[in-house]
């Protein structure tokens, strides 16, 4: 799937949660387009009509455009008399009956990626409580975005040239990525997306032989940061556990593979497959 495919989806999950954290009745929302500074509305929950698929939202114009523009949430409690923003886009607002507004960008690495839309078919303020919510599910889009952009920019420099003088250095480069990615799964909620990059790191690894050694996950994470030459203070902290810990699974991962020193076990792990 394309990048943008990607994020589309992640903004079209977004919608759900946010109308669930909010308790408002339509959200929609887009990403800005590549190279072009304007949304386009590709994702629709709760509408009525279809007068808002599709619509370019020029940065700066509209409410939507003036949260891309200042990289900001924004908010007006009656869109088609709000003197705040501009007034392009009102017929479409109109054709879907919708009054309050919130825009909530999606900022990522200080670009705004997309925005975030939710609204009332009557004319009332949307307080503070709500606005804070909608901010929260943008949080967790631009989360789920940086994890996306991370691992796509590991696989990038994990790519070894089949042979050559600098076979070596780029294998190098697998290993690292590798413990990287295996870094980034724990602090992945979504199940989906914690399997997927967990798939990517399985395209890392050479095929596994039917009687290799099988690792848990965690005993796996803590043997690719060993491989990379990290202490079991440097694991702990990479993982987000206590070194004691970090040093239980060593010893696990050591005895499973017939190990007796932490070099051994990265051999071994290599050996079978489990370990680029």
């Amino acid at each position: 799937m394309a990048e943008e495919g990607v994020a589309a989806v992640e903004i079209g999950g977004a919608l759900t949660r946010l109308r669930h954290a909010t308790g408002l009745p339509v959200a929609f929302g887009g990403l800005v387009e590549s190279g072009r500074p304007r949304v386009r509305i590709s994702e629709l929950s709760g509408t009525t009509t279809a007068a808002l698929r599709s619509l370019a939202v020029a940065s700066g114009n509209g409410l939507g455009g003036r949260a891309v523009a200042l990289a900001r949430p924004c908010a007006v409690t009656d869109y088609s008399s709000s003197r705040q923003i501009s007034h392009e886009y009102d017929v479409p607002v109109a054709a879907e009956g919708i009054r309050s507004v919130l825009a909530v960008p999606v900022v990522v690495r200080r670009r705004v990626r997309g925005v975030l839309y939710g609204a009332l078919r009557s004319a009332r303020p949307l307080g503070d409580r709500t606005l804070g919510a909608a901010m929260a599910v943008a949080r967790d889009v631009e989360q789920a975005l940086v994890v996306r952009d991370e691992v796509g920019e590991l696989l990038a420099v994990a790519r070894p040239e089949p042979a050559g003088p600098d076979r070596g250095a780029a294998w190098e480069q697998v290993r690292e990525a590798h413990a990287a990615l295996r870094a980034l799964a724990p602090r992945i909620t979504d199940p989906g997306l914690r399997d997927e990059l967990l798939s990517a790191c399985g395209l890392l690894t050479v095929e596994r032989r039917a009687d290799g050694a099988s690792l848990a996950p965690r005993e796996l994470d803590v043997l690719s940061w060993v491989a990379e030459g990290a202490t079991n203070a440097v694991a702990a902290e990479r993982l987000g556990l206590r070194p004691e810990t970090v040093k239980s699974y060593l010893r696990s991962a050591m005895r499973k593979l017939g190990a007796h020193t932490r070099g051994e076990a990265v051999t071994a792990a290599r050996r079978a497959g489990l370990l680029p």
